[in-house]
């Protein structure tokens, strides 16, 4: 499968990397886009594929099977929508948007165009991610009681003053929309449909308008309670992006940086597997994206080439989404919000006043 890029930032260099050098079975880079044109060069040059600052113009001069949306959160919806006029399948950055209305625009767009659309969520292919979710599937944690999600990453000024859109309500938003995403992502897939959010939000080391620090209470449909926790203001380095999940028969921890380690494997009523998923079932992701973008893109493949159903698409991307708006709302209005609800107050997505 003939594989483009559009937006040759910093994410591009992990994917140009898995598809231009052929870690993907099946599938090939053919081409590459920015509206900067170095930024373009730089990869098409790399990978020996033709550069464009046009995508209208790549997508009518190259033969493409998918191409993948990888521009400022802002721009997905403009960018997606756009390219779904040539019907070619989309996978898109998270978050697929940053407002309901754009998300819904984007699933329409594609639908109407007969082309899938794919939102990334790498981490749920993570190795210890998948062996969670089959001892949940498999009813091993019986009734749920406690997710918790905790992002402590490290994001200086330096980081945010790379480019005019980070950290801006526009265009990116702040921890939760951006690094901590996967982990509200990851922590709806276990524990299920979210009734209600509270939660509170500080910009505390850098100058951006967005938050850099959130905490979040959270009670899901089932009667279980959850905590987001996440943070670029740790100093001076990461410290971890954990995932946990305690039920009435069992608890499972797993942390590392990116949700990449198992800590903890316990439950009551032991298997003779479960002597070896803390040695298994541990792996170490080769960079900052984490393990799971090699898994994802073959996941994507074997989707189209077997017409097989993908694990987010974008309703599901959009389901996401509209629980990181609740959780805006909540913080502008000092309330507990209640899914499924309007926002009224919830700046992600709206440019300054």
């Amino acid at each position: 499968m003939k594989f483009a890029l559009v937006g040759c930032g910093r994410i591009a260099k992990r994917h140009s990397e898995l598809l231009g050098l052929n870690q993907i079975k099946n599938a090939s880079l053919v081409a590459v886009c920015d509206i900067i044109e170095k930024k373009a060069e730089v990869i098409g040059k790399k990978f020996n594929v033709p550069y464009y600052t046009d995508m209208d113009e790549m997508m009518q001069n190259e033969d493409i099977d998918v191409v993948s949306v990888l521009t400022e959160s802002g721009n997905h919806a403009k960018h997606v929508i756009n390219l779904s006029k040539y019907g070619k399948h989309i996978v898109v950055e998270k978050p697929m948007a940053l407002t309901i209305d754009d998300a819904d625009a984007m699933i329409e767009a594609c639908d109407k165009n007969g082309c899938r659309l794919f939102v990334i969520k790498q981490n749920r292919f993570n190795i210890p991610v998948v062996k969670l979710r089959q001892a949940l599937d498999g009813g091993r944690f019986g009734k749920l009681i406690l997710g918790t999600v905790r992002v402590r990453w490290c994001r200086p000024q330096e980081y945010y003053d790379q480019d005019s859109w980070r950290g801006t309500w526009a265009m990116d938003g702040g921890v939760l929309t951006n690094q901590a995403s996967h982990h509200v992502d990851l922590l709806e897939w276990m524990m299920g449909d979210v009734e209600s959010v509270f939660a509170k939000s500080i910009t505390a080391l850098v100058n951006i308008e967005a938050e850099d620090t959130a905490v979040v209470t959270l009670k899901f449909k089932n009667g279980a309670l959850g905590i987001i926790e996440a943070t670029t203001a740790v100093r001076p380095k990461d410290l971890e992006g954990s995932l946990s999940i305690l039920g009435e028969k069992g608890a499972v921890e797993i942390g590392g940086f990116a949700v990449n380690k198992m800590l903890h494997w316990n439950f009551s009523e032991r298997l003779s597997a479960d002597d070896e998923v803390l040695r298994k079932y541990s792996v170490n992701p080769p960079n900052v994206y984490g393990f799971g973008h090699q898994a994802y893109y073959e996941h994507v493949v074997d989707s189209i080439l077997n017409n097989k159903a993908q694990l987010v698409d974008g309703l599901e991307g959009r389901r996401s989404l509209e629980l990181i708006m609740a959780i805006y709302e909540s913080i502008e209005t000092g309330k507990e919000v209640f899914l499924r609800f309007k926002p009224t107050k919830c700046r992600l997505g709206q440019t300054s006043e």
